[in-house]
């Protein structure tokens, strides 16, 4: 019998989640805890989705973590800043649904499950201009986890991503990262990374994989473990090809399984797309991509998988994407890794851009942006200063000594050698400044009369032009130990170092339109019965800004959360 046969026994469940990110896990493990039969199906062979390659933060505004230190905020204030920052994409009944429930989503999973967070009570809001901004306890972070209590698990989730980890090896936010950045300043450093490494090498021989999960590897992981725990089926390689209705109503969906052949899965209470929406679905980026003609300028961050699946199954069923978005696509500065077997990696430029001494410039050679603003002001400032008819790029150009301090994309801190990336072309070395702008196709005269101007200033720790070092965010960013300005220095020294950085994301923001309890809603806003949507497969609650880091995985960890309580007609909370 073929393997496309529908001949085999159909198969009942309470709840359908197609995706296993945050947003389709946290689904499942609230499902399953309030007594419901959850299977959850997943298109790649390992579970995890764009999560587990992300940083792993949730932006979850007045969490317990934050109470239990001592932070207490009114909610008026995080509301506040998402009326100002959101402007007219400010949704009231939304934000409410997500202010009221996010801390009720941290507590009900510390209690219930094996999801633990440790806080992120030091980090800044990006926009510390904007009334109501925070400046610490608004973002949560899944706390380190021991692959062997995964159990049997481990080996069907995602790895991290390449790009970001050091020999396979997740390094954290926070302590741990900047023990690996002061590697050659620090005693206790020196120690805490020898004994990371060691135990990483001691679990590649033993496991061949790393064991200390961290950011959001973690987070899947322990919602991973948590839906085992309850009992939630986990289906790999199981790509949803069509749902099934009865009238208007969605009543499960027919599942291609290489291993159970295809299935057609009934679920009595609901479907939940959370597929991860469309960064990696070239027809979708071209039509709604600003400056991407044929829907290939781009370098996408999360896996290939998150294609559109759930956006087009919402469509088939007569649901809405609402592309009404600041952005469509939630920008992060990208730059290309060529591998030796012919293949390209992408590398998010998160950390580098804040620290003092390096500026980004276009191929006049002139600034566009506060370099430590945030991942998004970057690209969107990168995208509207380009000319139109030229391809949208810029350079970070950094000297010789900030490589080894802080690193430039994936070319790492002293002691790891420069020379393989200099051959690959990746980076871009010049004795001079002329040099490295010849080396990079930057105008000669542009780039050395703006590192004159910003080099005058920087040497009394200030940036006119842009401001930098200006907001707690962007301090935060910096290096302390550089002093009046912690993320301004001058670039005096050669050689000099440039990494050509394009358009990429970690996600896109249009997605199906939904209620405040993650219902699909059809073209006249009603509810299609039976279809829920969270994660990227829901148009963002942001309405395409990017107020804060975690502003993604905050709302797709607490709408799943909704959805799961919604669907088991939950009213009290646990």
């Amino acid at each position: 019998m073929p393997a496309t046969s529908l001949h085999h026994p159909d198969i009942d469940c309470d709840v359908l989640v197609v995706g296993s990110g945050a947003a389709g896990l946290a689904t499942a493990v609230t499902a399953a805890w309030h007594g419901l039969k959850v299977i959850v199906v997943e298109k790649d062979p390992v579970f995890g989705g764009a999560t587990a390659w992300s940083g792993g933060w949730a932006w979850v505004p007045c969490n317990p973590l934050a109470r239990r230190a001592g932070i207490v905020e009114d909610v008026e204030l995080p509301r506040t800043y998402l009326k100002h920052e959101l402007g007219e994409r400010y949704q009231p009944a939304m934000i409410d649904a997500f202010l009221e429930a996010g801390p009720r989503m941290v507590s009900f999973f510390e209690r219930h499950t094996a999801l633990q967070f440790a806080d992120g009570n030091a980090i800044a809001d990006i926009h510390g201009d904007t009334p109501g901004a925070g400046t610490g306890g608004r973002s949560v972070i899944a706390a380190p986890y021991d692959g062997r209590e995964v159990g049997k698990l481990l080996k069907r989730l995602r790895k991290t991503m390449r790009e970001t980890s050091f020999i396979g090896m997740p390094i954290m936010a926070g302590a741990d990262l900047a023990a690996f950045l002061n590697l050659t300043r620090s005693l206790p450093a020196a120690w805490h990374v020898g004994k990371r490494l060691a135990r990483h090498l001691r679990d590649l021989v033993t496991h061949r994989r790393a064991l200390q999960l961290v950011n959001g590897v973690a987070l899947v992981a322990r919602l991973a473990k948590s839906a085992d725990d309850l009992g939630v089926q986990l289906w790999e390689s199981a790509p949803v090809t069509e749902l099934l209705r009865d009238g208007d109503a969605v009543t499960g969906a027919i599942v291609r399984s290489a291993s159970r052949g295809d299935r057609r899965i009934h679920a009595r209470k609901a479907v939940v797309l959370a597929a991860g929406g469309f960064p990696n679905d070239i027809a979708r980026r071209k039509a709604l991509f600003p400056r991407t003609p044929t829907g290939h300028e781009h370098l996408a961050l999360p896996p290939l998988a998150a294609s559109g699946d759930g956006l087009r199954l919402g469509e088939s069923v007569g649901a809405q994407v609402d592309t009404n978005m600041e952005s469509p696509v939630a920008w992060a500065p990208v730059s290309a890794v060529p591998y030796k077997d012919g293949s390209q990696g992408h590398f998010p430029h998160i950390i580098e851009r804040g620290k003092p001494g390096i500026i980004g410039v276009l191929r006049n050679g002139q600034r566009f942006v506060n370099e430590a603003d945030g991942y998004y002001d970057y690209v969107r400032a990168m995208v509207a200063a380009t000319p139109e008819g030229e391809e949208v790029a810029s350079w970070l150009i950094c000297s010789h000594r900030f490589q080894r301090l802080y690193g430039l994309g994936i070319s790492r801190p002293f002691p790891v050698p420069l020379a393989p990336l200099i051959r690959s072309g990746y980076l871009k070395r010049g004795d001079s400044i002329e040099q490295l702008a010849q080396a990079c196709g930057i105008d000669q005269g542009g780039l050395r009369d703006t590192l004159a101007e910003y080099n005058r200033h920087a040497r009394q720790g200030l940036d006119p032009q842009f401001g930098r070092g200006a907001t707690p965010y962007n301090r935060k960013q910096g290096d302390p130990r550089q002093q009046p300005n912690p993320c301004v220095a001058p670039i005096e020294q050669g050689p000099f170092y440039a990494v050509k950085v394009q358009p990429g994301c970690f996600g896109t923001f249009a997605g199906l339109k939904v209620n405040p309890h993650a219902q699909v809603l059809d073209d006249q806003g009603q509810v299609i019965a039976g279809l829920y949507a969270a994660g990227s497969d829901m148009a963002s609650i942001m309405g395409g800004h990017y107020p804060a880091g975690g502003i993604n995985l905050g709302p797709a960890l607490t709408f799943g959360y909704i959805a799961g309580r919604h669907i088991a007609g939950a009213s009290d909370y646990e």
